[in-house]
């Protein structure tokens, strides 16, 4: 089977602007998507089918691959479908009425609204850390950072009279998003009362601040979340990302543009951000079953 590999990682390189790293990962996917569909008999991508894609994609969760990795493998053979569409070389794509990747996906595991609550609750003593770690819980549910992204904001990162968070997210890419009125409150109060007190000028521009004076690590913040989450009684396994699953999903729970969110989070492409739709869309189903008349069995 003829495979335009080196049209194509041009056109990853050039177009889509891919890393390196990104377009080397693609091109061994794509080249195991070649060799199942040689497999099959199928002699040109051209005859390629849906079912064809399907039976791959089955045969890539048979092997309990990781839900990013059968993630990245579909939407290496869907743009090389797409590619091969655009240029004459192909005269469908069977890739094209898939949900893709949201349908082979895990739903993000989302907090309900009343469990946010429960979490956020939990650190409420008057020491230093109490207040850092309700702070810090505010900010993560209140504008959906990455837990990195949170562990390296300045005190200069954060607008408190206008009410904003600067954080830089992949790629070194900087963004703006709001701060509630909760989340900034519980910041004026660390900075006023908890932070000069672990301060030992270590780390004098970092805005959380560990027991030693020094910047917040990611691995103290997922345990952190950890600790609170017992407490609150939930027994589901959550880290900091379940706060960012859970902050994207009530803003669309309660109408907010996917197009916002995805500017919020820091999500370079939509497709990203659609997987919540998805969470969306149960939330309707279930707010149907419980309110239509008809709607469940007597």
């Amino acid at each position: 089977m003829a495979l335009p590999i080196g049209a194509f990682t041009d056109h990853l390189h050039v177009e889509r602007q891919l890393s390196a790293n990104t377009v080397q990962a693609y091109e061994r996917d794509l080249r195991q998507y070649a060799r199942f569909v040689g497999s099959l008999g199928v002699a040109d991508f051209g005859q390629v089918s849906q079912d064809v894609v399907l039976r791959y994609l089955t045969g890539l969760r048979a092997q309990l691959l990781a839900t990013t990795t059968v993630s990245r493998k579909l939407s290496a053979a869907t743009m090389f479908h797409r590619f091969l569409v655009q240029d004459g070389l192909a005269p469908r794509d069977p890739t094209a009425n898939l949900e893709s990747p949201g349908i082979f996906q895990r739903l993000p595991g989302a907090l309900s609204v009343e469990e946010v609550d429960l979490l956020l609750a939990q650190p409420h003593g008057e020491r230093p850390t109490d207040i850092r770690d309700h702070a810090v819980l505010e900010v993560l549910y209140a504008c959906g950072l990455r837990v990195s992204e949170l562990a390296g904001l300045d005190i200069a990162s954060i607008d408190l009279e206008y009410s904003f968070v600067r954080c830089f997210g992949k790629g070194g890419k900087e963004r703006i998003v709001p701060l509630g009125s909760r989340a900034r409150e519980s910041l004026n109060r660390y900075l006023s009362a908890a932070r000069p007190t672990l301060d030992r000028g270590v780390d004098p521009g970092a805005l959380f601040l560990s027991l030693r004076g020094r910047r917040v690590s990611r691995v103290s913040l997922w345990q952190s979340i950890k600790k609170y989450a017992r407490k609150a009684g939930i027994r589901r396994n959550i880290s900091p990302h379940t706060l960012r699953h859970s902050f994207a999903t009530h803003l669309l729970e309660r109408g907010a543009d996917l197009r916002s969110i995805q500017e919020m989070l820091g999500h370079a492409d939509i497709g990203t951000t659609q997987i919540y739709t998805h969470v969306s869309r149960e939330h309707l189903r279930q707010e149907y079953l419980d309110a239509h008349p008809r709607a469940r069995k007597q």
